[in-house]
């Protein structure tokens, strides 16, 4: 287990294990020591952080910070910016709101929850941002071109667009979600 011994460190390693770990197992089978151990950080450091298991829960599937980073572009560059996060979190560099979301089915009453703060934060300011006729069904559109191309790439692993760069997979997408996501 390597520690670190920069608290800012240690919590955003507990915060990554414990996205990786919810965004895989159910509640029930993700425990305090699994989610340490991938942290590399002992059980009771994440309950001094984070409390217990619900709290942590309830931290990360609040999505106020993903949407952010999920939106962070201008309206002209938003399509080609949401694909290449959707692909930096295959790659492990950016956080994943997109596959957690897919997953929250499997944890009960809490992923409701999950999916309410989600549908708030990032589908909602995502229409938000929008102009023009249907902005909320745009915008539900739009997040579920995401979801599709997030499932691909970590549940199916698509052989033919992992092959693609970041750069084609952005050409092949922009037609889909600039439509949605542009005035006309």
């Amino acid at each position: 287990m390597t520690r670190q011994r920069d608290p800012e460190a240690r919590r955003t390693a507990i915060l990554d294990a414990a996205r990786y770990c919810f965004g895989r197992h159910a509640y029930a089978d993700t425990t305090i020591g699994a989610i340490a151990e991938r942290a590399g950080v002992s059980a009771a450091l994440v309950i001094k952080y984070f409390g217990n298991k619900e709290q942590l829960f309830q931290r990360v599937f609040s999505f106020a910070d993903d949407a952010a980073a999920l939106l962070d572009a201008p309206l002209e560059e938003l399509s080609q910016h949401m694909v290449l996060h959707v692909l930096a979190v295959q790659q492990g560099e950016a956080r994943d709101p997109i596959l957690r979301i897919a997953f929250s089915r499997q944890h009960e009453d809490r992923g409701a929850q999950a999916r309410a703060d989600f549908k708030t934060s990032v589908v909602d300011g995502l229409a938000a941002r929008l102009s023009g006729p249907d902005r909320a069904l745009r915008a539900e559109l739009a997040v579920g071109v995401l979801l599709g191309l997030g499932a691909l790439l970590a549940m199916v692993q698509a052989d033919a667009l992992t092959r693609l760069t970041p750069d084609e997979v952005v050409a092949r997408y922009r037609p889909l979600l600039d439509p949605l996501l542009l005035p006309a």
